[in-house]
Protein backbone atom coordinates (compact mmCIF):
# COMPACT_ATOMS: atom_id res chain seq x y z
CA UNK A 1 0.00 0.00 0.00
CA UNK A 2 2.73 2.89 0.93
CA UNK A 3 4.12 2.22 -2.80
CA UNK A 4 1.18 2.87 -4.24
CA UNK A 5 0.81 5.79 -2.22
CA UNK A 6 4.55 6.96 -3.49
CA UNK A 7 3.98 6.10 -7.01
CA UNK A 8 4.14 9.28 -8.80
CA UNK A 9 1.54 8.29 -12.07
CA UNK A 10 -1.25 6.88 -9.64
CA UNK A 11 -0.90 10.04 -7.63
CA UNK A 12 -1.07 12.42 -11.23
CA UNK A 13 -3.94 10.15 -12.22
CA UNK A 14 -6.12 10.14 -9.04
CA UNK A 15 -4.95 14.04 -8.59
CA UNK A 16 -6.76 14.42 -12.01
CA UNK A 17 -9.43 12.27 -11.73
CA UNK A 18 -10.30 14.32 -8.84
CA UNK A 19 -10.27 17.49 -10.57
CA UNK A 20 -12.06 16.67 -13.76
CA UNK A 21 -15.67 16.82 -12.54
CA UNK A 22 -14.36 20.33 -11.06
CA UNK A 23 -13.45 20.85 -14.92
CA UNK A 24 -16.35 19.76 -16.25
CA UNK A 25 -18.52 21.74 -14.05
CA UNK A 26 -16.58 24.99 -16.00
CA UNK A 27 -18.73 23.70 -19.17
CA UNK A 28 -20.14 27.51 -19.19
CA UNK A 29 -16.66 28.95 -19.80
CA UNK A 30 -16.10 26.36 -22.70
CA UNK A 31 -12.54 27.85 -23.60
CA UNK A 32 -11.04 27.90 -19.98
CA UNK A 33 -12.63 23.74 -19.96
CA UNK A 34 -11.30 22.84 -23.47
CA UNK A 35 -8.20 23.93 -22.58
CA UNK A 36 -8.27 22.38 -19.22
CA UNK A 37 -9.10 19.26 -20.17
CA UNK A 38 -6.87 19.48 -23.06
CA UNK A 39 -4.15 19.72 -20.55
CA UNK A 40 -5.53 16.87 -18.89
CA UNK A 41 -5.25 14.57 -22.01
CA UNK A 42 -1.82 15.67 -22.84
CA UNK A 43 -0.46 14.81 -19.44
CA UNK A 44 -2.05 11.04 -19.97
CA UNK A 45 -0.31 11.10 -23.53
CA UNK A 46 2.62 11.21 -22.19
CA UNK A 47 2.55 9.15 -19.58
CA UNK A 48 3.36 6.44 -21.07
CA UNK A 49 6.97 8.11 -22.40
CA UNK A 50 7.77 9.09 -18.51
CA UNK A 51 6.93 5.53 -17.45
CA UNK A 52 9.16 3.73 -20.34
CA UNK A 53 12.12 6.37 -19.63
CA UNK A 54 12.21 5.97 -15.62
CA UNK A 55 11.34 2.41 -15.32
CA UNK A 56 13.39 -1.02 -16.23
CA UNK A 57 10.59 -2.63 -18.48
CA UNK A 58 13.03 -5.52 -19.11
CA UNK A 59 13.56 -6.82 -16.06
CA UNK A 60 9.90 -6.37 -14.96
CA UNK A 61 8.15 -7.62 -18.25
CA UNK A 62 10.33 -10.24 -19.64
CA UNK A 63 12.94 -11.32 -16.36
CA UNK A 64 9.34 -11.40 -13.87
CA UNK A 65 7.38 -12.84 -16.53
CA UNK A 66 4.56 -10.44 -16.31
CA UNK A 67 4.40 -9.55 -20.07
CA UNK A 68 1.68 -12.10 -20.44
CA UNK A 69 -0.40 -11.55 -17.35
CA UNK A 70 -4.11 -10.81 -17.28
CA UNK A 71 -3.70 -7.34 -15.43
CA UNK A 72 -0.92 -5.54 -17.64
CA UNK A 73 -2.67 -6.58 -20.79
CA UNK A 74 -5.91 -5.24 -18.93
CA UNK A 75 -4.12 -1.77 -18.18
CA UNK A 76 -3.61 -1.85 -22.05
CA UNK A 77 -6.37 -2.04 -23.25
CA UNK A 78 -8.07 0.26 -20.77
CA UNK A 79 -5.39 3.18 -22.00
CA UNK A 80 -6.21 2.39 -25.76
CA UNK A 81 -10.20 2.22 -24.42
CA UNK A 82 -9.31 5.57 -22.86
CA UNK A 83 -7.39 7.25 -25.76
CA UNK A 84 -10.17 6.26 -28.18
CA UNK A 85 -12.59 7.89 -26.19
CA UNK A 86 -10.80 11.52 -25.89
CA UNK A 87 -10.47 11.32 -29.65
CA UNK A 88 -14.08 10.87 -29.72
CA UNK A 89 -14.45 13.59 -26.68
CA UNK A 90 -12.28 16.26 -28.77
CA UNK A 91 -13.77 15.68 -32.38
CA UNK A 92 -17.54 15.66 -30.43
CA UNK A 93 -16.12 19.35 -28.38
CA UNK A 94 -15.03 20.70 -31.24
CA UNK A 95 -18.37 20.18 -33.38
CA UNK A 96 -20.51 21.56 -30.45
CA UNK A 97 -18.35 24.73 -30.06
CA UNK A 98 -18.86 25.14 -33.97
CA UNK A 99 -22.66 24.31 -33.54
CA UNK A 100 -23.60 24.28 -30.46
CA UNK A 101 -26.67 21.10 -31.08
CA UNK A 102 -28.05 19.70 -28.34
CA UNK A 103 -27.47 16.16 -30.06
CA UNK A 104 -23.70 17.05 -29.85
CA UNK A 105 -24.34 18.21 -26.12
CA UNK A 106 -25.83 14.94 -25.13
CA UNK A 107 -23.00 12.72 -26.81
CA UNK A 108 -20.51 14.78 -25.42
CA UNK A 109 -21.99 14.67 -21.53
CA UNK A 110 -21.88 10.32 -22.28
CA UNK A 111 -18.69 10.46 -23.50
CA UNK A 112 -17.19 12.32 -20.37
CA UNK A 113 -19.18 10.10 -18.01
CA UNK A 114 -17.46 6.77 -19.67
CA UNK A 115 -14.01 9.19 -19.39
CA UNK A 116 -14.51 8.95 -15.87
CA UNK A 117 -15.35 5.70 -15.18
CA UNK A 118 -12.44 4.53 -17.97
CA UNK A 119 -9.71 6.92 -15.83
CA UNK A 120 -11.08 5.22 -12.67
CA UNK A 121 -10.68 1.15 -14.07
CA UNK A 122 -6.91 2.95 -15.32
CA UNK A 123 -5.88 3.84 -12.58
CA UNK A 124 -6.93 1.20 -10.05
CA UNK A 125 -5.77 -0.99 -12.88
CA UNK A 126 -2.72 0.82 -12.58
CA UNK A 127 -2.03 0.88 -8.70
CA UNK A 128 -2.36 -3.24 -8.63
CA UNK A 129 0.57 -3.04 -11.26
CA UNK A 130 2.74 -0.50 -8.92
CA UNK A 131 5.61 -2.67 -8.05
CA UNK A 132 7.01 -2.04 -4.80
CA UNK A 133 10.03 -0.43 -3.65
CA UNK A 134 12.78 -3.02 -2.80
CA UNK A 135 13.64 -3.01 0.82
CA UNK A 136 17.08 -2.52 2.04
CA UNK A 137 16.82 -4.19 5.27
CA UNK A 138 15.67 -8.08 3.79
CA UNK A 139 18.44 -8.14 1.42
Amino acid sequence: MEAILHSGPVLYTAATLLLMPAVIALRRRWRLHAALMGLIILGDLVMPFYLYATRDWYRRLIEQGELFGFLIWMHVALVFVLYGLYYQQVRTGRRLAATGEGEQRASHRAQARAILGTRLLVLLTGALLVEPAEDPVAE
